[in-house]
């Protein structure tokens, strides 16, 4: 029944997580939104609606703050996990559009096997770097659309991309020891608050001049439904890994770029090259690879 429940969260994490591309992708766009007022309101909003809820239910929730040693990890996951995660991945979306952003994240998978492995001193194992060479084919073919005459992708887009992956593998393999303490909630809530409460100490401007998109009410509705889906994503996401496997995980979370290609194509009317098409598909391939193989290596 566990297995089941985690299961589905994944699933309705992945799918909920993979509709919020193309929707900030039309704020940015259509909503003319800023990049800086779209993450400052939705994480602080969030944030705060997440923590009030624990708050109503009797949770502590200074607690985690009150200690030092979890207070350095919880500003640590907030700044780099969750305010990274959201600000490459937006700035992703800018430069390419929501399916390659969604795309780029599966390359966590390489950066954390690589940071592993810098750490034991030691090479991965020869299934993992299989699996590493299977993903950086899918993402030569999605970057250059099968054609070696030049990038289907700017520079900068790539930057994006890859910053995408390494912030989403330290927001996975990073917060493990907090959210075991503490909970996904209650870390997912601070990680918000905190991390959207940084960026406005950074660029407070961004809030008190970017809020004129918001009087369309359609746009406003947008944002709102942005905030509610990406923290139900995020916590759903989080919290199925209680009860499944990694590779279960990685298999199911091809969901994520799936429903944002599906969305964007019959809303956006965006397509991906056909060798786009088939780069994406080899790129879930090898990140399902390095999550069989990293499974059989812990097993061992």
């Amino acid at each position: 029944m566990e297995r089941f429940k985690g299961i589905a969260m994944i699933v309705i994490g992945a799918i909920l997580w993979g509709a919020t591309g193309p929707m900030m992708e039309w704020l940015l766009t259509e909503g003319a939104m800023t990049r800086s007022f779209l993450i400052i309101t939705r994480m602080i909003v969030a944030g705060i609606l997440l923590l009030s809820v624990l708050k109503g239910k009797g949770v502590r929730i200074l607690a985690p703050l009150q200690q030092k040693m979890w207070a350095r990890q919880l500003i640590l996951f907030s700044i780099v996990g969750m305010l990274g995660v959201q600000f490459t991945f937006l700035g992703s979306i800018e430069t390419s559009n929501a399916i390659i952003a969604t795309l780029f994240q599966f390359l966590a998978p390489i950066f954390i096997i690589i940071f592993v492995s810098w750490r034991q001193w030691a090479l991965p194992p020869r299934s993992q770097v299989i699996g590493i060479a299977v993903t950086v084919v899918g993402l030569f073919l999605l970057l250059t659309n099968g054609s070696l005459a030049g990038f289907a992708l700017s520079k900068e887009a790539l930057a994006w991309g890859l910053a995408v992956g390494f912030t989403f593998a330290f927001y996975t393999l990073y917060p493990v020891r907090l959210m075991s303490e503490w909970g996904v909630l209650l870390s997912v809530g601070w990680g918000m608050l905190i991390g959207g409460g940084v960026l406005f100490i950074m660029n407070p401007m961004a809030v008190f001049t970017g809020y004129h998109p918001l009087l369309d009410w359609r746009i406003a509705v947008m944002q709102v439904l942005v905030i509610v889906v990406g923290t139900v994503a995020f916590s759903l996401f989080l919290g199925s890994m209680k009860y499944i496997t990694p590779v279960e995980t990685s298999i199911l979370s091809s969901f994520e770029p799936l429903t944002a290609m599906v969305i964007s194509v019959l809303w956006l009317g965006q397509v991906l090259g056909t060798w786009q098409l088939v780069g994406a598909l080899v790129m879930l391939v090898g990140v399902t690879g390095l999550s069989i193989a990293g499974s059989k290596a812990r097993e061992e």
